[in-house]
């Protein structure tokens, strides 16, 4: 076999290992050990140097005298491509033109942070140390673009190991990211010493006390953690769950919206009388219609939202407070028609005998092409393109809200507080943080619930919901909020996975009662309810004061390396 198809399968087989690693060590698959040693190949794969008259095949070199930089970065996106074709193979239920796209999209990062690598070895940067920054970085960047799509990050690969995720109240996810990166890249340097015959240099010893540092420091600050949650915590009130499985379409109606609320308004009752919760939460959307008071002074008695809202007030009048997901907006009267002027996404709070407004939560983080069309005013041109990239064959898209929504609750002879997080609001740290911490009230809230609608990610065969690996991961993320904010989290999710998050990050597969399966994984594609008693944090994190200030510390350094790197071979003629 020639050199060059040599030099082509080592980099395929570097970064198709890693592809492999960075795939199994994500919910549901959780060999999250591996985590620690998934991005060795790729970095062996990304500073691998072709072999020139005095460097042996396969070798890894500082200073290369030529570099065919080219071929690595084409390798990286391929196979890069092929990992977010396959890991994100659940956006093909809503719209397989915006899938290949937003693949096409997410594959640039890996040939990015595989240049600005070498270019980091050219600056003589050891890995343990450019590694974690790059990576977090890339990850940085990946949740700001469009919205930001915060997902399959290093950090989260741990959501189960409730030690070491404990790091994130003071450095978020991007921490954990970088203590996982930083053992990659002590590994990776060791590996290159010794195909070098060089130990132990003094810069390496540096990095391996450094690096065993932060590990152990890592883990004795979460034991520390876990021991003295008991001095911060105390029970709040009992919360029930009602979690429907109604797959969702765009343009279909997989079951009539009159039978969901009548289903929905069945296990909420069969909840509240077997348990007597304080609260009872519906997931997002599952009330099909807007129940806000502008629109409903306009419409008749007889309109389903005024049917729908007078059954949610009745409910709540025999005791819950009850939050449901539904539409709001303000509603005109347009040539004698009814119209709505403005359209959220919301959370309503229903109160128990209550005479003044129902408090509302519209929100603020809209999902690209399923609530809003990028550049649609910009790059009109594009109009039909860009709708093709949405689940819709027509142009549909939301308002976003502007404030964060502080609840208020009556139970147990005192006053609570809650925030609401929809969607995929759970997946960005700055919404839970904001909604926790208030700069000049401290933190402001006592839990966080996420309604979500998790069933446009899977698929219904011989009548029965199969669940793709979007709802696993979706609540692995939400886990990270937690520990951020040191705050229980319920979730309510269409399809599931709803469930309890309490503030250390664990998720409980247990409740008080229920009828959904106990064990979360196993609650994917069901329909049930539950109700547990939440555990109340009293602790502010350094997190909520300070926020992703690692991150963006870390920010430009991906960019400015890989753009030298490129400069570097362009200006070279190579």
């Amino acid at each position: 076999m020639g050199q060059k198809k040599l030099k082509i399968l080592f980099l395929v087989s570097c970064f198709l290992t890693s592809a492999i690693l960075l795939t199994v060590i994500q919910s549901p698959f959780d060999m999250g050990l591996l985590a620690w040693i998934a991005m060795v190949p790729f970095v062996l794969g990304s500073l691998f140097t072709e072999p020139v008259e005095h460097v042996p095949v396969f070798s890894i070199t500082e200073r290369p005298p030529k570099e065919k930089i080219w071929s690595i970065l084409i390798a990286a996106y391929v196979i890069s491509l092929l990992y977010w074709l396959a890991n994100l193979y659940w956006l093909t239920l809503t719209t397989i033109p915006g899938w290949i796209v937003f693949c096409l999209y997410m594959a640039l990062y890996w040939p990015l942070l595989a240049a600005a690598l070498r270019h980091s070895i050219r600056m003589k940067i050891p890995l343990w140390l450019s590694l974690p920054v790059l990576i977090v970085c890339a990850e940085s960047l990946q949740g700001w673009i469009f919205n930001g799509f915060n997902w399959r990050y290093l950090g989260h690969s741990q959501y189960r190991n409730i030690k070491i995720i404990q790091i994130a109240d003071i450095f978020g996810t991007g921490g954990l990211t970088f203590l996982i990166a930083m053992v990659n890249g002590m590994i990776a340097e060791a590996i290159i010493d010794i195909k070098k015959k060089r130990f132990l240099t003094p810069l390496n010893n540096i990095g391996i006390f450094l690096t065993a540092l932060a590990l152990s420091s890592a883990f004795f600050y979460g034991q520390f953690r876990i021991e003295q949650t008991t001095d911060f915590t105390e029970p709040g009130p009992r919360i029930g769950v009602v979690q429907s499985n109604i797959p969702v379409k765009a343009g279909e109606e997989t079951n009539p919206f009159e039978n969901t609320f009548i289903d929905m308004l069945a296990d909420s009752r069969d909840c509240f009388l077997s348990v007597s919760p304080h609260l009872i939460i519906w997931p997002e959307t599952m009330v099909e219609a807007v129940l806000d008071d502008s629109y409903l002074k306009l419409m008749p008695q007889t309109d389903v939202a005024n049917i729908f809202h007078n059954a949610l007030t009745r409910h709540t009048d025999q005791g819950p407070y009850l939050l449901v997901g539904a539409f709001s907006g303000k509603a005109v009267i347009d040539e004698d028609k009814v119209k709505m002027a403005t359209s959220y996404n919301a959370a309503f709070l229903y109160e128990p005998n209550s005479i003044r407004p129902r408090q509302i939560y519209n929100k603020m983080h809209l999902v690209p092409f399923g609530e809003y069309i990028p550049f649609r005013n910009e790059l009109s041109f594009l109009g039909d393109f860009l709708l093709a990239l949405t689940p819709y064959d027509y142009y549909y898209a939301m308002d976003a809200g502007n404030k964060y929504t502080v609840f208020d609750m009556n139970a147990l002879d005192g006053t609570y507080k809650f925030g609401v997080m929809i969607c995929y609001e759970d997946t960005v740290a700055r919404i839970a943080r904001k909604m926790t911490f208030h700069p000049d009230r401290g933190k402001q809230i006592d839990w966080l619930v996420n309604i979500s609608n998790d069933g446009w990610f899977v698929r219904q065969k011989n009548g029965k919901v199969e669940a793709s690996t979007e709802l696993a991961q979706h609540m692995a993320i939400c886990v990270f909020r937690a520990v951020e904010n040191r705050v229980p989290i319920f979730r309510s999710v269409n399809t599931g996975i709803s469930c309890y998050i309490d503030s250390l990050g664990r998720i409980h597969d247990d409740y008080i009662v229920g009828t959904i399966e106990e064990k979360t994984l196993e609650r994917a594609g069901q329909k049930g309810w539950f109700a547990d008693q939440v555990i109340i944090d009293k602790r502010v994190t350094v997190f909520g004061r300070i926020g992703r200030k690692l991150d963006f510390i870390c920010a430009l350094s991906l960019i400015f390396a890989a753009f030298m790197s490129i400069y570097r071979v362009v200006m070279s003629n190579e």
